[in-house]
């Protein structure tokens, strides 16, 4: 693999894993359309992306993620109950490991979600409904929940979404984004709790990944075009995230949706021409 060819997948994954446009289903484009290299050749360079990713969303959401685990300490000491009002970092820790569990399902069918990123005709069709669920979303009247008023059945529908969005074209953070508005959430806490739950989302999926991706052959000399790639992904992400942000708060997804739908059908055209 070249530097330029590890810096341009560093860009896709940054870029896409947080702007509401499905990372997996672009990535599998390029590799059915375009004979992309194929990525179970360099298991471990799509590990290191995937940890790059989540170092942009921590250092974005930095004191979120900070409150959050000072929380889950002060859960195991008394004292911390003395005080009947609940600390909304506890209460958003709460939602997203309860958002996080319907995850748990849908680790079973890891290996048809695999097969699946073989089929362009199926990713157009998910590319098309991501953008139609994110323009219907982009129609609600403006929501108010955030995490002091957010359910826990709230949150587990926006976590079964992110469980179904594991199919490439589904967009993760646009069905979760999605999913919070429909749940009547203000959208800069959709947003933000989507980018939350990314976290033990990219975490486990490294973790189940990092073992095989250690047991296959790997040229260690190839590490600096990694690291290459690393820090491309690293930066773009953290660059999508500001971005996300500032539509969240004076913006509109509708942009992403047109784009999805667009891609989407012009994947279904191209599967349809070339399909023997």
């Amino acid at each position: 693999m070249s530097i330029w060819f590890a810096i341009f997948l560093g860009f896709i994954q940054g870029l896409t894993e947080f702007l509401p446009v499905s990372s997996s289903g672009h990535l599998a484009i390029f590799q059915n359309f375009f004979g992309m290299e194929d990525p179970g050749s360099y298991m471990l360079f799509n590990v290191l992306l995937h940890l790059a990713t989540l170092f942009a969303v921590c250092i974005f959401f930095w004191q979120d993620i900070k409150s959050m685990v000072l929380e889950f300490f002060r859960f195991f000491n008394p004292k911390s109950y003395r005080s009947v009002r609940v600390p909304p970092a506890r209460r958003l820790l709460l939602l997203v490991i309860v958002g996080t569990l319907p995850l748990l399902i849908f680790a079973f069918f890891s290996e048809t979600v695999k097969l699946l990123s073989g089929k362009p005709l199926f990713i157009g069709i998910a590319l098309t409904a991501t953008g139609g669920l994110l323009w219907l979303s982009d129609m609600l009247p403006k929501g108010n929940k955030d995490e002091k008023s957010a359910t826990l059945l709230d949150v587990i529908y926006v976590g079964f979404m992110q469980g179904i969005a594991t199919i490439p074209g589904l967009s993760r953070s646009g069905l979760t984004i999605s999913t919070g508005m429909f749940r009547g959430f203000d959208r800069r806490f959709a947003v933000k709790l989507s980018f939350l739950m990314s976290v033990p989302a990219i975490l486990g999926a490294t973790v189940l990944e990092v073992g095989e991706a250690f047991a296959s052959d790997f040229d260690w000399t190839a590490l600096p075009v990694y690291l290459a790639g690393m820090v491309t992904a690293a930066v773009t992400g953290y660059l999508a995230l500001c971005f996300i942000r500032l539509l969240a708060a004076k913006g509109s997804f509708r942009v992403f949706a047109y784009y999805c739908l667009f891609v989407g059908v012009a994947t279904l055209l191209a599967s349809l021409i070339m399909s023997p």
